[in-house]
Formats: C-alpha cells, sequence, structure tokens
C-alpha cells in the first residue's frame, strides 16, 4: 500500500508573510521541522512539497522531492479540497498524508499511529486534535454546560479541535466524499504543545519559544 506525504506551501501568506521559511532564532526555516519529522515515519514511502515557487527548492531536505504545483491554486478563493484534489491528480498512491508546516511540534508517533490506524482499513481517515475541556459558547450561548450549574472541567464532557496536520485518508475515501475525513476518522489527540499551529507573528513567537526550549532539553 503506497503512502505519500505532502506538504502543500504557499509563500504568498497575508496574515504572516513567509512563514513556512521563517527562521527560528538559531536560523532554522521553520518548513525543515516537518519535514525531518515525515523522514522519521518508517510508513512513509514518498514525501513531497506542493509548491508554486521554484525558490522553495532551496529549503528541501534531502529525500524530500519537490512537485510544481499550478499557481492558481495561491489565490484566496482557492479551497483546501482544491489543492489535495490536484495533488491527486498529479501523483498516484494509495494512502495520503497532508501534512502543514504549520503545525511543527506534532510527534512523529502521531503520524505514525494515524496511518497505521488507515492502513489497516479499520479507518477511512485520521487526524490530530486536541482535546478541550472548557467552558465554551457558541452564538451567545454556552455550548457544553449550564452556567447555573457549574460543574469541574475535568467532568466537562470533551470537545475536540481539528489540527492542521497531519490529515490521512485514502485515494478511494477522497474521491469518495470529497473530503481529507471520511465517516470512520481515526481521532488522535496530542499534547499541547503540539498543537501550536502558526497563523499570525505572535504565533511564531510562542513557536520561537517552544522550539527553543525543546532544543535545550537535547543538549
Amino acid at each position: 500500500m503506497k503512502t505519500t506525504a505532502f506538504i502543500p506551501i504557499k509563500l504568498n501568506n497575508e496574515r504572516l508573510p513567509g512563514k513556512n521559511t521563517k527562521p527560528f532564532s538559531d536560523g532554522t526555516p521553520m518548513c525543515h521541522l516537518i519535514q525531518r519529522t515525515l523522514l522519521r515515519v518508517s510508513e512513509i514511502d514518498d514525501i513531497f512539497v506542493f509548491c508554486s515557487d521554484d525558490s522553495i527548492c532551496k529549503y528541501l531536505l534531502p529525500r524530500v522531492k519537490f512537485l510544481k504545483r499550478p499557481s492558481f491554486l495561491d489565490t484566496q478563493q482557492i479551497l483546501c479540497s482544491d489543492i489535495i484534489r490536484t495533488f491527486l491528480q498529479m501523483c498516484e498512491s494509495d494512502v495520503y498524508i497532508m501534512a502543514n508546516a504549520t503545525s511543527p511540534f506534532i510527534e512523529t508517533e502521531r503520524y505514525s499511529a494515524c496511518i497505521r490506524a488507515v492502513q489497516s482499513g479499520e479507518f477511512d481517515s485520521a487526524f490530530a486534535c486536541e482535546r478541550l475541556s472548557d467552558f465554551l459558547w457558541f452564538q451567545g450561548k454556552p455550548f457544553n454546560y449550564n452556567p447555573r450549574h457549574i460543574p469541574r472541567t475535568q467532568d466537562l464532557p470533551p470537545s475536540y479541535r481539528e489540527l492542521s496536520s497531519p490529515y490521512v485518508f485514502t485515494r478511494d475515501g477522497f474521491e469518495k466524499h470529497g473530503s481529507r475525513i471520511g465517516e470512520k476518522p481515526f481521532m488522535c489527540e496530542c499534547s499541547k504543545l503540539e498543537c501550536v499551529d502558526i497563523d499570525y507573528p505572535e504565533d511564531f513567537i510562542i513557536a520561537d519559544m517552544i522550539y527553543t526550549y525543546k532544543n535545550k532539553q537535547k543538549v
């Protein structure tokens, strides 16, 4: 069962320009972290960076391939499903892993767990998530608790937030549902540090501090 990971990268980001290649304090480009993680996942056969700009090639690590995507996928009107559909048209595989550079701290084990869940056939897709046990409101009303009978947070029914990486799905599943999540997904819960996602300048500041801390722990 051929398994292919792809990292969609757009260089003309609006909220944080150049975020995918933005260097951490030690000079390491952010997109190197996701590449390093995927290279350690034994279940993956091929890894591609899917980008319309050839200049991304200087940021590719050994054994990571470049696949040039059409520039129309860089516009604001494009949906995630459009990017996935185009990649599937350009790259033949059985199982796909969509991995975003903006989620740099998700551990290798999470990727492996998601891939194995889909490869087993027990689940038709998989994604990483964050468990939320907080007092939540939706459209001006309490969503998961009664304010007149406030429970302990640990007793709240948990909600889950999808993370931006990884999403694992099959070709057949995407063609059937038109989505990276099928009817029976495997949900892989991640730690707080893993759940950091980078969209805005302040997100990068937090991520840089975490990256620096994690590096010091390795020494």
